[in-house]
Order: C-alpha cells, then structure tokens, then sequence
C-alpha cells in the first residue's frame, strides 16, 4: 500500500438535539461501519438519560464503541479519548470497517481529526490544591474572569461554571506560561492523520432547535432523568465530572428543596439551548464540515451520497 495513504473517517457532529445518533447507525448500515462515540459524558456506566446514550435498539446491532466504558467516578481527558480513538480507528480499519465518529464534543473530534499530540505535563507541586483554594476564597465567578484575562480564547469555549475546566486551563497557563491555544498549535502535526469527511447537522430555523432540545428535556423525564440526577447528587463529591454536566446539575436545587421541579426543568432547558449554541460555535470554525438542514425528510439520503462521494475519491 501507498505509504502516504491515509484511512478514510467519518464524523458525525453538530449542536445537542440534531439526530446524529441516528445518522451515524443509517450512515454505518449503509458503508459497513462502526461507530466511535465523541461525547466526554456517554463513557460512563449508569448514566444513560442525561447523556442521551444511544439504546441497543437504536444501534440496529451496528456496535458503538467508547460507552459505557468507565465508573462515574473516573476522570478521562481529550488526551485520553484521542487515545482511545487512535486505537478503534486502527482497529476498525484492520476490519475493513468505515470508522464514523458521532457526537457533539468538538474538543474530543478535533483533537482527534487534526492529531493533536498531547504531552503529559506536571503541574508544579501544590499548584493544583492552591488554585482549588484560590477557588473556595475568590469563587467561580473570578478565576473565570482570571481565565478571560490570560487565555481568552480556551475562555471563550470553556463555560462559567465549569470549574474543572476553567480550573485545568488556569493550571496550565500558570505552569507553563502558555496559553492552551498555543500548546494546541505547536501540538498539531504536519499532516493530519486521516482523510476526514466532517457532516455537520443543524436546524436553519433555530426556534425548531430549541423546541426540539425542550421536547427532548421533558422525553429524559420520562424516561427517567430525575433518579440519574438524584445518583449524581448522592455522590456529588466523587462523580465530579457528572456533578458538572448538563442535565444533571440543574436538579440539585430541586434536591436541597430550594427551587421546584418544574423550575429546575425549566433551568435544565436554557442551559442546553445555551450548550447548543457553544457546539455551534465550536463546529461553525472548525474548516471542512459540510452543513447538513437535519430537519429535511431526505437528510440521511444527502448524506449517504456525500459520503459515497468522499470514499469514492480515495
């Protein structure tokens, strides 16, 4: 085989709410794919409604890899995932598979697209537990605006009350001196390791995005959601990473019994129309992703021809 040859993959992204799960099983059918999940909360165990986890009767049988992978209580990074995805994308390919990437972590698909190469870095002795005391004296509100002030851009991606993030990014900076912005660009390679088709989904019509994301909402409670969040809030102090996501966090009043479910609902809804505008501006600058109207009857026929185009050419 041609040394510079590179593998063909696939991803599917796009804002929260879009219907790029089932786009990744029809697109898998259709080419003979496997599925790599990119979404930072689908890899834990037991927390299935808020993150929207694909079900085994949506996965047509085709298999779906990095869920349901690891306890609540494990951390796991960008690094990791790229990791891990290097690994099924050989894996995949060595079967004669098309590798799709899915989900809506822009960070995790493209890291990963672009070969981003991260370095294990040691945060100088005690810089972690000062920053975490820097956090209880000052709060969220000002290490945030700390971040905005050395590092706009990792700020500018990164939400308010994300303080695992903000806090990393602050680490970062005052360890090396550099903002994660730059280390991302010195950590690209020459050449991006795959030959990449990006499908990008959404709604023109961002009222029909945002009553999709509600219906959605009010669907995870039925379906379940509040016993999740009650899980998270019972073990707040060892899930941390859960005890920060969306669709789990907005509960805890309701659990304190300082606001109604009704309002924390509510809470839950305009903070994923807020992540849905996040994803879109992460995806919107990413270069190559080919738009897709996700509310078109033919949209899974557009993009079976797009991608039967982009393998033909390799």
């Amino acid at each position: 085989m041609d040394v510079s040859y590179k593998h063909p993959v696939v991803a599917v992204v796009g804002p929260t709410a879009t219907g790029k799960t089932a786009l990744g099983v029809a697109l898998a059918e259709q080419f003979g794919g496997e599925v790599i999940s990119a979404d930072s909360m689908q890899i834990y165990k037991g927390l299935d409604v808020g993150t929207a986890k694909v079900t085994p009767e949506e996965t047509h049988g085709i298999p779906h890899h990095g869920v349901d992978i690891l306890e609540p209580d494990a951390p796991f990074s960008v690094a990791d995932f790229t990791a891990m995805a290097g690994r099924l994308e050989q894996e995949i390919a060595g079967r004669g598979h098309l590798p799709i990437l899915v989900g809506g972590t822009g960070l995790y698909v493209q890291s990963f697209l672009y070969g981003v190469r991260f370095t294990e870095e040691k945060a100088p002795a005690g810089l972690r537990e000062q920053l975490a005391e820097e956090l209880a004296q000052k709060g969220g509100a000002a290490l945030y605006a700390e971040l905005q002030r050395v590092d706009p851009e990792a700020a500018a991606v990164i939400h308010p009350n994300n303080q695992v993030r903000v806090l990393r990014a602050l680490e970062h900076y005052r360890a090396t001196g550099k903002k994660l912005s730059e280390q991302k660009a010195a950590s690209l390679p020459p050449e991006r390791p795959y030959r990449s088709l990006i499908l990008g989904l959404d709604f023109p019509d961002r009222a029909a995005l945002y009553r999709r994301i509600d219906l959605r909402v009010d669907k995870m409670l039925d379906a379940g959601l509040l016993a999740e969040a009650e899980l998270v809030w019972n073990n707040r102090s060892r899930f941390r990473t859960a005890a920060q996501a969306i669709g789990y966090k907005e509960f805890f009043p309701y659990f304190e019994q300082t606001a109604s479910l009704e309002a924390c609902a509510d809470k839950l809804k305009q903070a994923s129309r807020n992540y849905a505008k996040r994803q879109l501006t992460w995806f919107r600058h990413m270069d190559g992703v080919v738009w897709l109207d996700a509310g078109a009857p033919e949209v899974q026929q557009c993009a079976c021809r797009t991608v039967q185009e982009f393998l033909s050419k390799g």
